[in-house]
């Protein structure tokens, strides 16, 4: 299957030292990770927004301004069916929004919540885990004022 060639670290070492080009490439490399890392957006407040409804549960951060930094959802972490619009999988999703907020340097955030779905609470308690101060939480589920005619009867 062909000869193999075996070489030792001390010959590798002679061999970039002669190229030169491996190394100019490594500092290169290691300048873009340091650019990257300066460049990301730094927000010391904002506002969560929760959506639970029966099927799912969703989680968008926002700045004060609304615009949109990132979001979450339980069936974007791979729960499927039924067991998305359970506690357990809202929990985790307020675990992750947590998390991401947390590395990003978030310090206070507001909370609006809509729907009456069961993921409401462990989303909150989720990100209450991770020691970012809560503002303040509002409700903004909205209500039907008696809405349209509702349908007739089913005759049996």
């Amino acid at each position: 299957m062909g000869k193999t060639k075996i070489t030792t670290k001390e010959k590798e070492e002679e061999a970039k030292n002669e190229t030169g080009q491996e190394q100019k490439s490594e500092q290169k490399e290691v300048e873009k990770k340091t650019a990257g890392k300066s460049s990301k957006k730094r927000v010391l407040s904002g506002i969560v927004h929760i959506e639970a409804t029966f099927n799912n549960t969703k989680v968008l951060f926002t700045d004060k301004l609304g615009n949109a930094i990132f979001s979450g959802s339980s069936g974007a972490l791979g729960f499927k069916g039924a067991k998305k619009g359970t506690p357990f999988a809202a929990g985790k999703v307020g675990d992750i929004i947590g998390e991401k907020m947390k590395g990003m340097g978030v310090k206070d955030i507001d909370i609006i919540v809509k729907g009456i779905g069961s993921g409401r609470e462990p989303t909150i308690r989720a990100i209450m885990a991770h020691g970012l101060e809560i503002n303040c939480i509002k409700d903004r589920t909205p209500v039907p004022h008696n809405g349209p005619k509702p349908k007739k009867p089913r005759r049996v």
